[in-house]
């Protein structure tokens, strides 16, 4: 595993596709169990769209290309750690759904209305499914991750 040193980046890929959400359970970490966006880190030489593209196939088997940005997720992990994903809207191309690989349990396609009622989705869904309506929104995603501070980032403007 490469050394990350303090300051992360990492992409996340929404894909639509006929009403439904690609999402994934990870066998790891404070997403254990839980429906999240396709994610991971950067690897060196790798531009960060390119690692959303990677990132999706890798843990679902879906081919996508990015479309634009969602947003960004920014947080600092015990006052220390600056962790930091962009969030790219995603067109499915291609691949047949896939799942459990060594870091997933589960990959699926699920409406709107499964993930915000299902107690499994991670709190980073709800906001970007509904559409980030502010630039900034701070949260606090669990006690199991250990950010000191936690924001969702869009484009849009608070006036």
């Amino acid at each position: 595993m490469t050394e990350r040193g303090k300051v992360w980046l990492a992409a996340a890929g929404i894909v639509e596709s006929d009403g439904k959400y690609l999402v994934v359970k990870k066998r790891y970490g404070g997403l254990k169990g839980k429906w999240s966006f396709p994610a991971g880190f950067v690897d060196p030489g790798e531009t960060v769209d390119e690692a959303a593209v990677r990132e999706v196939f890798e843990e679902t088997g879906i081919i996508a290309e990015t479309v634009g940005i969602a947003g960004i997720r920014s947080g600092v992990i015990n006052n220390d750690i600056s962790d930091n994903l962009v969030v790219f809207h995603m067109r499915r191309v291609g691949g047949q759904l896939s799942s459990a690989t060594t870091e997933i349990e589960e990959s699926s396609f699920q409406t709107k209305d499964e993930l915000l009622t299902d107690t499994r989705t991670s709190s980073m869904i709800p906001p970007f499914i509904n559409g980030l309506e502010k630039y900034k929104t701070e949260m606090d995603p669990g006690a199991q991750f250990g950010y000191t501070s936690y924001k969702l980032l869009s484009n849009q403007r608070n006036d």
